[in-house]
């Protein structure tokens, strides 16, 4: 954050101050046009590069996975990206294993080109979820 390179979200525990439930991290980023499904790529102009938000981080404390508190931080972000004054196409994640692949797919995150791990959602359809 001191980088000015991401922002930092907080979950924290009303029973106690400090104590952390968790977290998640957004960043300006841009996605190559190239890479997105040709009937999406050919609505959109023809930018090299188009921007984005990245959701760089998304973790839940151990003792407290299993509450949802990850969909709660997914949605938290979402809605922050959709609200921002500055344009975003797409939130895109990079999910370090299988099991993060599954959960941000069960929300509609599509894999973005010949990338082996990145996956987006365009501003859309998180517009759509909020309508």
């Amino acid at each position: 954050m001191r980088r000015h390179l991401a922002t930092c979200f907080v979950l924290t525990s009303s029973d106690g101050p400090g104590r952390i439930l968790g977290f998640y991290t957004l960043a300006a980023a841009s996605i190559d046009l190239h890479g997105l499904p040709e009937p999406l790529a050919k609505r959109l102009p023809r930018y090299p590069r188009l921007p984005a938000t990245l959701l760089g981080r998304l973790a839940v404390s151990l003792e407290q996975q299993g509450q949802r508190l990850g969909e709660i931080l997914l949605f938290d972000a979402m809605a922050r990206a959709l609200s921002s004054e500055i344009a975003s196409f797409a939130v895109t994640v990079d999910p370090t294993d299988d099991a993060a692949r599954r959960f941000y797919e069960r929300y509609r995150f599509l894999p973005l080109g010949l990338e082996e791990r990145r996956l987006f959602l365009p501003m859309s359809e998180i517009a759509q979820l909020f309508s």
